[in-house]
């Protein structure tokens, strides 16, 4: 599946209707986002199961405030409506791929509730 391109109007519906969206913040001008760009989209092609957003932090200034962007490219990962994952700087396709590979992994029902404390409280 190609990107996507998002911003204020589509971001929060993107994240909720989709079981796993990764979102890429970048700028044109910037070097390390030009770098990642073409990693990011081979990933999208292997992964059509995946979203994979791309948001333009000059385009979408008051969405990259909102998301506490303050270093790009920064890339978070989100699982049923979830951030599971936000890191800034680019990945090399290796790495990418361990993130992709962990997020599909991660029972983020499991995770929610064990950071509430409900774990042990339900018999899980």
């Amino acid at each position: 599946m190609p990107t996507v391109e998002l911003g204020a109007e589509n971001f929060e519906s993107t994240v909720t209707d989709n079981e796993i969206v990764l979102v890429d913040f970048w700028a044109s001008w910037c070097g390390p986002c030009r770098q990642f760009a073409p990693v990011y989209d081979a990933a999208s092609a292997e992964h059509p199961e995946i979203v994979f957003g791309k948001v333009d932090t000059e385009a979408e200034q008051a969405l990259a405030g909102a998301a506490n962007i303050t270093s790009i490219p920064t890339l978070m990962a989100f699982k049923k409506g979830n951030l599971v994952f936000s890191q800034p700087g680019a990945l090399p396709a290796p790495a990418l791929k361990q993130v992709i590979d962990a997020v599909v992994e991660l029972d983020v029902d499991k995770a929610l509730a064990e950071q509430s404390g409900e774990s042990a409280e339900s018999g899980e």
